[in-house]
């Protein structure tokens, strides 16, 4: 059967995909956005101790600096590891910060000479997450920790996810949802600054995507977290940490003093009785499992192969 592998559920978001390599590889190790994509990521492995999985591929998707690469090494010993990000600068970061180095290597190659066991290495690739360019099947699991909101065809990457996992493999992903930076987005309108803002998918339409992508059992829940702030400069610090904005339609060029100033004042206008500075992140979490079925999504056409070429289309 011949199958639409991209189901449209969802039309593509307004992102550039080059401003989001661009503007994470400006941000050097990462580092600084830990505080939220770190402890996202620490709560996605609670999650993952809760099911029963014994893979021998898997891929982190939008790895980053491999932040994850330890606990996910640690927990399956045996499985071979592939980071895939969009940004050449950071997966420079990642292969400094977990490939051996040259002298190293040569150590371990006389080591299998001697037919001694070495570590399994991780692998780090520079591609897409909806173009992986990895074999059809060949994964177990796919890890995505905050980085699916970032990309402007999520119904892409879920087919590509599903094409790469083998029957039975599991997708573990958390992204930001649509609640996410509202205080910073009725700031803008407040203070009447035109410009675009990355726009994030709700968590039940990634649920019913999951099922026309071909997945079963998905699980979907979400959590609000709001961060404080006494000055408006490091809210805005945060955002920048956090991935900036590369949304079609931002406004071109750096901030002129005015206005930033107008920005600040509209944000300065939404303290809370506290005295503070409100910034929400809304976080969904989801994971579903590679079924060995495809369910065509609205409009879908299948066709049998063995109708082509012996006049069954024209």
């Amino acid at each position: 059967m011949i199958e639409n592998s991209h189901p449209e559920r969802l039309p593509s978001l307004p992102l550039v995909r080059e401003h989001v390599a661009r503007q994470f590889g400006r941000r050097g190790d990462l580092e600084a956005g830990q505080f939220l994509y770190g402890e996202i990521g620490a709560r996605m492995f609670e999650r993952l101790e809760y099911i029963r999985l014994a893979p021998k591929a898997m891929l982190d998707a939008g790895c980053g600096t491999g932040t994850a690469y330890p606990r996910l090494h640690g927990r399956y010993p045996d499985a071979a590891y592939t980071g895939l990000d969009l940004s050449a600068a950071v997966l420079a970061h990642a292969r400094r910060r977990h490939l051996p180095s040259a002298g190293a290597r040569l150590r371990q190659s006389a080591l299998r000479l001697t037919g001694r066991a070495t570590p399994v290495l991780p692998v780090f690739i520079e591609a897409d997450m909806a173009a992986t360019g990895l074999a059809p099947e060949s994964q177990d699991l796919v890890w995505s920790n905050m980085a699916l909101h970032w990309h402007p065809e999520p119904h892409a990457v879920l087919a590509e996810w599903r094409r790469i996992l083998r029957v039975g493999g599991l997708a573990m992903f958390s992204c930001l949802g649509p609640g996410t930076f509202r205080e910073l987005r009725d700031a803008l309108a407040r203070a009447q600054l035109d410009t675009a803002t990355p726009t994030f998918v709700d968590m039940h339409d990634f649920g019913d995507l999951l099922i026309e992508s071909g997945f079963a059992d998905p699980v979907m829940d979400q959590e609000v977290l709001t961060f404080t702030y006494r000055h408006v400069d490091s809210l805005l610090d945060d955002v920048r940490r956090l991935g900036g904005n590369p949304a079609q339609g931002r406004r071109r060029g750096l901030a002129t003093r005015a206005w930033r100033a107008r920005l600040a004042e509209a944000l300065e206008a939404g303290r809370g009785p506290d005295g503070l500075i409100r910034l929400t992140a809304e976080v969904a979490y989801g994971h579903a499992w590679r079924s060995g079925t495809y369910r065509p999504a609205p409009g879908e056409t299948r066709i049998p192969v063995s109708s082509i070429g012996r006049g069954g289309m024209r």
